[in-house]
């Protein structure tokens, strides 16, 4: 009897000691892009941690994911698996207002459900991978961080966009307008973060970009160097604010004096941002990314007629410096008149009201020299749209009476400025703002804003700022002709930039000087207009005056030609931070722009992405004096076939364009 109670004990502690191994031992989970090329490890045991293999090479090591939440709950520790379902997507989107019609969406995606109410979802396309948490709490979470890590195997080279210009010593409060650091991830500043999208250079041409999209009532994630192993990155996120206050340029920001303890606080069950992996073989995959339009939630517009891109005579960069006229020029009712005139005369669509229509910070009462009423009448009578400027919390605080106020005038939009934040304050209001516009059928242009996937949801927000764009030569000498040929594969990604192109004074490195009232661009003519193919803009400024305008008829035709949203886009040529060589088609007609950076270049353009057919082509390329002479340029007209090819030659900082108008 004693014998078999000692047989039995031991059972019992064999059995026990088994039974705790069994729920310590990580369990493994795997998914696959559907060409089988990519593999996509899920972890689970005391953490949760996962890991990327692209055709066999490790491009994420490891890497702990969760959510910490303000009870001390963590969403990924010793996480227990309740459920798991499988799913397979090849189907495609049809898009709205983007540089392509349609969007081929073809994934393999893993859901997982956790005990504790929350699980994550990940997916594994051809060209990448995304992953996002959910919570299926009813009541809501408060969340106080976010562990998010991409561990690369080696130390990369990568380019940084570092929060180098924070407002009021907070590195989250940022107009997201930076110039790229090529280093490598272990020289990561020890003082900054890095915003999103961040490129990574993986070898062999190979790159990974990463990224975020779909966030909705969520802070946005910016990176750390990972202090532990020195090739990665650490996702850090603002926190929620307490207290706010007007302040910064002309009181026109609105800042954060206190933050919570907490990043984000939710009231229901839902979905967090997406964490993305993009993987490119080269620089021409790269620019031609649509993982933000597969991701991001679907239009919550029903009929989307009413949302028309684009282009847009600008008043703010040219100081209203319209000359040869009998009145003085400036924020007054006659030059608005005048730039009315330009854009019915050249077809531009709209025109933007920008800073200074209104009087101090009352969004809903015009300055006195402004007649909004005459302007917006004499605008109708020659079939061109108004669009107002305001900053964000004039607007926000005011945003029922305005828009119902302006849209029954027929004001077709706003320009909202100075964000300057991603918190989840700001985050939130983006988008309610996005859905008010949309009932009062509005465009947006948000600027001190970075895109992240309500272009999709609420495709009336047609265009970003969150780029160093042609505003700050007017104060600045930044090195902007890499920095040109560096936005396409990494912010452009992200979706649209209100760059603002167009500048008609032109210079070389020697000759250029920034000015506030006659500013000028780096680099020559055909370079400002080949943006107008290359960048992605729905709504798209000329930042130019109309009298300089006028008196550049031949590039003002062209560039006024050139749609902002196409049928198809393809990258023929490129290479990140020196050239890039884009042809985007509308209806039957081709536009290709090719710009670069400070070195002259010689390209060869294989016209065989056309269609079949004679095609009468505009060409403008840089002079043969553009080195000297900036603005120097030649036009001509060819009749070519998609048999033939060009060789282009590009000055320094130059550029060439051309559009094919089938025959």
């Amino acid at each position: 009897m004693k014998n078999i109670r000692i047989i039995s004990l031991l059972f019992i502690s064999l059995f026990s000691i088994q039974v705790c191994l069994s729920m310590t031992t990580p369990v493994e989970m795997r998914l696959l892009s559907p060409d089988k090329q990519i593999v996509l490890q899920l972890e689970v045991g005391s953490d949760l941690s996962w890991t990327l293999v692209q055709a066999g090479e490790t491009i994420i090591s490891p890497s702990n994911i969760s959510l910490l939440l303000a009870d001390g709950t963590i969403l990924g520790k010793d996480a227990k698996i309740k459920s798991t379902q499988r799913t397979t997507i090849n189907s495609t989107i049809k898009a709205v207002n983007y540089r392509k019609q349609e969007i081929a969406d073809n994934y393999n995606q893993m859901t997982i459900t956790f005990k504790g109410d929350y699980g994550l979802i990940f997916r594994a396309y051809n060209d990448g991978v995304a992953y996002r948490f959910f919570s299926t709490k009813k009541d809501g979470i408060v969340i106080a961080d976010e562990q998010a890590n991409f561990n690369f195997k080696t130390d990369h080279k990568g380019w940084v966009p570092y929060t180098r210009d924070p407002r009021e010593g907070d590195k989250f409060q940022t107009p997201f307008e930076i110039i790229y650091d090529q280093t490598n991830i272990s020289q990561f500043r020890i003082d900054s973060l890095a915003i999103l999208p961040l490129l990574v250079d993986l070898g062999n041409q190979k790159k990974a970009l990463l990224m975020e999209t779909d966030l909705e009532d969520y802070p946005g994630m910016y990176l750390n160097l990972n202090k532990q192993t020195k090739q990665g990155f650490v996702g850090v996120f603002p926190k929620s604010p307490l207290n706010e206050r007007v302040g910064g340029y002309e009181n026109l920001n609105y800042w954060v004096s206190k933050r919570a303890d907490f990043i984000a606080k939710t009231s229901k069950a839902r979905e967090f941002p997406w964490r993305v992996v993009f993987i490119s073989k080269n620089d021409k995959e790269l620019a031609d990314n649509d993982m933000v339009q597969r991701l991001a939630a679907p239009s919550r517009i029903a009929d989307t007629s009413w949302i028309k891109p684009g282009k847009v005579a600008w008043d703010w960069w040219n100081n209203w410096n319209i000359s040869h006229v009998d009145f003085r020029a400036g924020i007054n009712t006659q030059t608005y008149k005048y730039y009315i005139d330009f854009a019915s005369e050249y077809g531009v669509e709209y025109v933007v009201l920008d800073e200074g229509w209104y009087k101090g910070r009352d969004i809903l009462t015009s300055s006195d020299e402004i007649d909004l009423k005459t302007i917006l009448d004499y605008a109708k009578s020659k079939n061109v749209g108004i669009i107002l400027w305001s900053a964000w919390h004039d607007l926000d605080i005011v945003k029922e009476k305005a828009f119902a106020k302006y849209a029954a005038m027929g004001v077709k939009g706003f320009k909202v400025d100075f964000f300057d934040r991603d918190d989840q304050k700001s985050m939130r209001s983006c988008y309610d703002i996005a859905q008010l516009a949309a009932q009062h059928k509005m465009l947006l242009d948000y600027h001190g804003m970075k895109p992240s996937g309500i272009q999709k949801t609420w495709p009336n927000v047609v265009n970003f700022e969150g780029v160093k764009g042609m505003e700050n030569v007017k104060w600045a000498h930044d090195n902007m002709p890499p920095y040109d040929v560096t936005l396409p594969f990494i912010r452009m990604m992200a979706g649209p930039m209100d760059y603002t192109p167009g500048a008609m004074r032109n210079a070389t490195k020697e000759n250029f000087q920034p000015s506030n009232s006659m500013p000028m661009s780096q680099g020559t003519r055909v370079h400002q207009m080949a943006m107008y193919v290359v960048f992605e803009a729905p709504l798209q400024m000329l930042c130019d005056n109309p009298t300089a305008y006028r008196k550049e008829a031949e590039c003002t035709r062209f560039m006024v030609k050139v749609p902002t949203v196409t049928d198809r886009t393809v990258v023929l040529d490129a290479k990140v931070s020196e050239y890039i060589v884009t042809a985007r088609s509308k209806n039957d007609n081709w536009y290709v722009g090719a710009l670069t950076n400070w070195d002259a270049r010689t390209l060869t353009v294989d016209l065989s992405f056309l269609p079949e057919g004679k095609y009468k082509a505009e060409i403008f390329s840089d002079g043969i004096n553009a080195d000297r002479d900036a603005t120097d340029f030649k036009r001509e007209e060819k009749i070519l076939t998609n048999k033939d090819k060009i060789v282009i030659n590009l000055a320094t900082a130059g550029g060439w364009a051309a559009r094919f108008e089938k025959q």
